[in-house]
């Protein structure tokens, strides 16, 4: 049976509907947030998530206020282990999107975080339990070993950190809260 024959509508018992389907993994779970999306590629943002998880998707869109003229979104899931990954490869083919992705970490494998904008590109890292940024002790090095000088070490673990995507993202991020979450997911058997 292929993937999209196990997919299936449900609700959740408070009434708001998720997507299921089935796959094998590592359970994981994680929210997408699309901060800004221009009308006329909200339908190919919801292809692009509709092809990670098999099934259509649509998302619940409000306007947003930070951008005039753009809409804004954001879903909760529940998948594979390395779903934030595959949802984040799918919508960079969209540069004018400012989105986040994010996965909290499950068994065997850390959390990920993965942040995009236009003027920025794609930001990934890996995340711990609390939601702190997990630097690998190899890329530390390497930009210890370049710095020229403490204001460009500074500049490079800002952006091993991801602050310049944080301080864009930040207003889209504030004008996001209390928006309603529906949830996706992709149980894993």
């Amino acid at each position: 049976m292929g993937h999209n024959e196990f997919a299936r509508r449900v609700s959740r018992p408070v009434g708001k509907p998720f997507l299921e389907t089935t796959e094998v993994g590592v359970a994981a779970r994680g929210v997408l947030f699309v901060h800004s999306c221009p009308p006329a590629l909200r339908p190919h943002v919801e292809w692009a998530v509709a092809g990670v998880f098999g099934v259509p998707v649509q998302l619940d869109w409000e306007p947003q206020p930070i951008a005039p003229g753009c809409l804004r979104a954001q879903t909760g899931w529940r998948g594979s282990a390395g779903t934030a990954g595959r949802l984040a490869a799918a919508l960079r083919g969209w540069p004018l999107i400012r989105a986040e992705v994010t996965e909290e970490p499950s068994e065997g494998s850390d959390g990920e975080r993965y942040a995009m904008t236009p003027d920025l590109g794609v930001f990934r890292t890996a995340m711990s339990g609390n939601g702190d940024v997990l630097l690998h002790e190899d890329r530390l090095r390497a930009v210890v070993a370049t710095a020229e000088d403490l204001p460009s070490l500074q500049q490079a673990i800002d952006r091993l950190l991801g602050s310049p995507w944080d301080v864009e993202l930040e207003p889209y991020r504030q004008a996001g809260d209390g928006m309603p979450v529906r949830w996706l997911s992709a149980s894993v058997g």
